[in-house]
């Protein structure tokens, strides 16, 4: 059950030429009834589509339709440990505290992918402990989900 990057999100509301091609792929990948997303991505979502200064901006009414579309998927809430994981992985792999959250995210839920940024997948591995971005493998602190 992949889990879905906020990127995906916005490429498939995208209206931009140039990112026509991404468009079409991140609206395949939300075709896909078995995806997992988070709370944050959702927020994420929502702050970016919404932006006054996006070259399309959506408004209110549309991104929270898209969003309570969206609710049909697996959500991974908010939680004390998903913050505490993402803290710990944000400390041990030098990344922002906002990737390493969606990273916590995904590890939380049992997603075995994270979809996200060019509609490639950013990180897979095969248990909490065995992560792989791109090429280079790095380990997870296990999680206690």
């Amino acid at each position: 059950m992949p889990f879905v990057d906020t990127n995906i999100l916005l490429y498939a509301i995208s209206t931009q030429p140039e990112e026509a091609e991404k468009n079409q792929k991140a609206k395949a990948i939300l075709r896909d009834p078995d995806l997992t997303l988070s709370v944050q991505v959702l927020q994420e979502f929502y702050v970016q589509a919404t932006r006054p200064t996006r070259a399309d901006p959506l408004t209110h009414e549309e991104a929270t339709a898209l969003i309570q579309y969206w609710l049909r998927h697996r959500i991974v809430p908010l939680t004390v440990q998903v913050m505490q994981d993402a803290l710990d992985i944000k400390k041990r792999y030098q990344t922002s505290y906002w990737d390493a959250a969606i990273l916590a995210a995904a590890a939380s839920s049992g997603s075995s992918e994270l979809l996200g940024g060019t509609c490639v997948i950013l990180a897979t591995w095969r248990s909490a402990g065995d992560v792989k971005f791109g090429k280079p493998a790095i380990h997870l602190p296990p999680t206690s989900h």
